[in-house]
């Protein structure tokens, strides 16, 4: 199975509700796709966002790393000679971690329709479905409270809520959240780097003392600060998850080493793919650290690798993949199957991403 051509095109799917956090809002997915076509017909599919205030990943940054390096890199090889394959992805070009993870799923799709097996398998197997939280936007507290109660009667149990825009009203939007959901429901939240070391101590003790019951805390910290992640995993009574701070495996060696998190969170687009999220898994896993699996606002192709990543390996104990729900339309055809909070893997060999709907899919020139 050699490889013939790589086609890139532009996928647009607006969202439910616009999609809010301390870093940005917006209203629509805006995703690359990648599509490896091969001398058998048979076709690998990636997907990126460019989510630049995260990765520094622009629609054009993507492109221009797939089309002018890695594109030139790998057509006319072998899919077979895969680990090879996927080494040249990560060192023809530093950085542009979306292209290389968009690049890299198109080939693990392929790897799995070569040798018939679904993704998950080929990776190990563990199990074939996996329950989602939901993310709650930071809004006023009112609006919060409403996002609350439509995400239950959608029959989320777990609520991912959105602060660290104005530290003074993140309790109080914490409380508004609390009192719809109920005692029984988690709750964990995520400050996208919005409040320093002392103040994320201070923040998360009044939420404590307020009985507010938080499962973690995603980010509190500015992702270079690791000295400050540490700071607020040693004094928080709210365990801390490492996101922005772990883009990869060196990333991730240093925080458990530190001992500046309690738990990691692998996102495809931030390692560069699967290939390099297994890294982040073996060390967590060799540390006896567990790890959430996210994703940016991400839709269905590469939310699809995600969930074949976190179907195949114990050590992610905790989901965070909601790309698909928070988006109005789906335009993917095949791979799993997403019912709310309860996702189900595909056992269709790769990815199981059979194609776009007709017209929902612009191809660049």
């Amino acid at each position: 199975m050699k490889i013939t051509e790589v086609r890139l095109g532009r996928i647009s799917v607006p969202l439910r509700v616009p999609f809010k956090t301390a870093l940005r809002s917006v209203s629509s997915v805006e995703d690359v796709v990648v599509e490896i076509h091969t001398d058998t017909g048979a076709v690998g599919y990636g997907e990126a966002p460019p989510t630049g205030v995260i990765t520094g990943d622009t629609t054009g940054a993507i492109v221009g790393a797939i089309r002018d390096h890695i594109a030139k890199t790998i057509v006319g090889r072998d899919v077979d000679d895969f680990e090879s394959l996927i080494q040249a992805v990560n060192s023809c070009v530093v950085h542009n971690s979306s292209a290389k993870a968009a690049v890299d799923m198109a080939l693990y799709d392929l790897y799995g329709q070569l040798y018939k097996l679904p993704v998950y398998k080929l990776l190990g197997g563990s199990r074939k479905q996996i329950v989602t939280d939901i993310t709650i936007s930071v809004n006023a507290p009112d609006e919060m409270a409403r996002d609350t109660q439509n995400a239950i009667d959608r029959g989320y149990d777990c609520l991912k809520i959105k602060v660290g825009k104005d530290p003074a009203r993140d309790i109080e939007r914490l409380a508004a959240v609390r009192a719809v959901a109920g005692p029984d429901r988690c709750i964990r939240i995520d400050a996208n780097q919005g409040w320093n070391a002392k103040q994320a101590v201070r923040i998360l003790n009044q939420m404590q003392d307020k009985g507010l019951d938080i499962e973690f805390v995603e980010q509190p910290v500015p992702a270079w600060d690791i000295d400050g992640l540490k700071y607020v995993t040693d004094h928080s009574p709210v365990p801390v998850l490492a996101d922005e701070s772990v883009f990869g495996d060196k990333d991730a060696l240093r925080i458990l080493q530190m001992h500046a998190a309690d738990y990691l969170n692998i996102k495809l687009m931030k390692c560069g793919g699967i290939y390099n999220a297994l890294h982040i898994a073996s060390l967590a896993e060799t540390c006896g650290v567990e790890c959430m699996i996210g994703c940016m606002l991400e839709a269905k192709i590469s939310v699809n690798a995600a969930v074949h990543l976190a179907c195949a390996k114990q050590i992610i104990t905790k989901v965070d993949l909601d790309g698909p729900s928070l988006c109005s339309e789906d335009h993917i055809l095949g791979g799993a199957s997403f019912d709310e909070q309860l996702i189900t893997v595909s056992d269709a060999p790769g990815m199981g991403i059979t194609g776009i709907l007709p017209g929902k899919i612009e191809y660049l020139k």
